[in-house]
């Protein structure tokens, strides 16, 4: 039997759906980069599922009751207590948003020198980690840098072997933390196991290394433990949650994702230590302890979200949403990443425009193409996501993708249709889709505000010529 959204429409918002031209228009002048769009000329956006969630009425009613004292407001009290019963963790300070609280964590934790292990970078964290003077060091399996492989279904895992081999060759006191996220959004959101949490826990111990967490999407993780790891099956996803948390000594937390509000974040850990040396500085660069940036309306709607995103049925909906997008442009022959994640659908960008160099920037171009076919907006996760290395080369990483990002109870299942309809479009007439290149550059953070521009169509070589007949155009880069 098949089953439906767990919830019910009580308020609507209208789209616009712009003409092709408009949108031709507009993402010139946004310099193809989707992040520059307005979002009223977006018709369906997946950009990003960070604070583009739908609240609910239980939601929208603690906001009526948040306390907005500038020092002890009891929002924080409700706050705490959610964390505490949810997390199973005893300290949490609220944070604007989870780079907020990335911020914190790596000038708590690093010192200059060290490095930072972790399955898989994230752009953010990475940026926060290196600016407090550590190295990140990939310790992830190897199979989730290959978006093909479909049989593996906890591709997130963190690779054992290199992880000892990091502590061997830099020694235990140089790192200065294991970063494990759940899901990795990078690898196209793929989940890690329980089984490995615990054995890269123990790993850590051993070694008297601090083990956190990014936790933002830890629910959609929960679920995919319980559809795949053995003995989990009849355990709900809110106890999963709690296993998984034990074996970690805090975690960053980014409520605009699995918290399901639309700004909002914390760190919360074990240790007073940790504690108190945050509480010092989300002062300095946050707001008081108890709110950390936040209104008292805005800890209130997190403190019911995060228990609300832990019910197993919403999270059944949540996650075969997303897969139901996966499935239909797999079944077309779209090359995604397999098998799909959590909260989104990657599109393999290198195997849709193989006419592209990645140097030509193949996911940048296929969001833009995208937007202009639908007003669909996507993104991109690649080379300008991956940025440039110390010494100011473009990194090239594995993983080449558009990102369809899917926000928490937001659109139908027909809204997936147009959005397939779309990509599939593109796939039949993709060998007509150009590459770009740089009008201005970002010095940090480059995808967010970069401009870019087509490389000009190539005149055919002479020896070509009888290949194209009058009137054609040659679209190669």
């Amino acid at each position: 039997m098949r089953t439906a959204e767990p919830y019910r429409i009580k308020m609507v918002e209208p789209l616009t759906m712009t003409t092709r031209a408009e949108r031709e228009k507009a993402i010139a002048d946004a310099g193809y980069n989707t992040f520059l769009l307005k979002s009223s000329v977006c018709y369906i956006d997946l950009l990003t599922d960070s604070g583009t969630n739908a609240m609910s009425d239980r939601q929208w009613s603690a906001l009526m009751m948040g306390d907005e004292a500038y020092a002890g407001a009891r929002s924080f009290d409700h706050l705490l207590e959610a964390v505490q019963e949810a997390y199973g963790l005893p300290y949490v300070v609220p944070t604007h948003q989870g780079r907020g609280a990335e911020h914190l964590i790596s000038k708590i934790l690093i010192k200059p020198g060290q490095y930072v292990a972790g399955n898989m970078y994230f752009t953010t964290t990475r940026v926060h980690q290196e600016l407090a003077g550590a190295t990140f060091v990939d310790v992830i399996r190897d199979e989730a840098h290959d978006p093909t492989r479909a049989d593996i279904p906890f591709k997130g895992n963190i690779d054992l072997d290199k992880l000892q081999a990091l502590i061997d060759d830099k020694g235990a006191e140089n790192i200065a933390y294991v970063n494990l996220a759940v899901t990795v959004n990078m690898a196209g959101g793929q989940p890690v196991s329980m089984a490995n949490i615990k054995a890269v826990s123990e790993l850590c111990k051993r070694n008297g290394i601090i083990l956190w967490s990014d936790a933002t999407r830890l629910a959609e993780n929960s679920w995919f433990i319980k559809e795949r790891e053995e003995g989990y099956a009849d355990t709900p996803c809110a106890e999963i949650v709690k296993e998984m948390l034990s074996y970690v000594d805090g975690l960053t937390m980014s409520g605009k994702k699995d918290a399901l509000v639309n700004i909002g974040g914390f760190l919360a850990m074990r240790s007073e230590a940790i504690l108190e040396e945050a509480r010092g500085l989300v002062v300095v660069y946050e707001g008081m302890p108890t709110y950390g940036g936040l209104s008292g309306r805005d800890l209130e709607a997190m403190a019911v979200g995060l228990r609300e995103a832990l019910d197993d049925a919403y999270l059944e909906h949540r996650i075969g949403q997303v897969r139901y997008l996966g499935d239909q442009l797999k079944a077309a022959g779209v090359p995604i990443v397999e098998p799909v994640g959590g909260h989104a659908v990657f599109i393999d960008a290198r195997a849709f425009l193989p006419h592209l160099s990645q140097d030509d920037f193949p996911a940048q171009a296929l969001a833009a193409e995208l937007f202009v076919e639908s007003g669909v907006r996507s993104m991109e996760r690649g080379i300008v996501s991956a940025g440039r290395d110390a010494d100011g080369n473009n990194r090239h990483p594995a993983l080449e993708l558009v990102r369809l990002t899917i926000p928490r109870r937001v659109y139908t299942n027909a809204h997936m249709d147009v959005v397939a309809d779309a990509v599939i479009e593109l796939w039949k007439n993709r060998d007509a889709i150009r590459g770009l290149r740089f009008v201005h550059e970002a010095p940090t953070l480059r995808f967010f505000t970069s401009r870019f521009e087509p490389i000009p169509a190539r005149s055919p070589l002479p020896e070509q010529a009888e290949e194209h007949p009058v009137g054609a155009v040659d679209v190669r880069p």
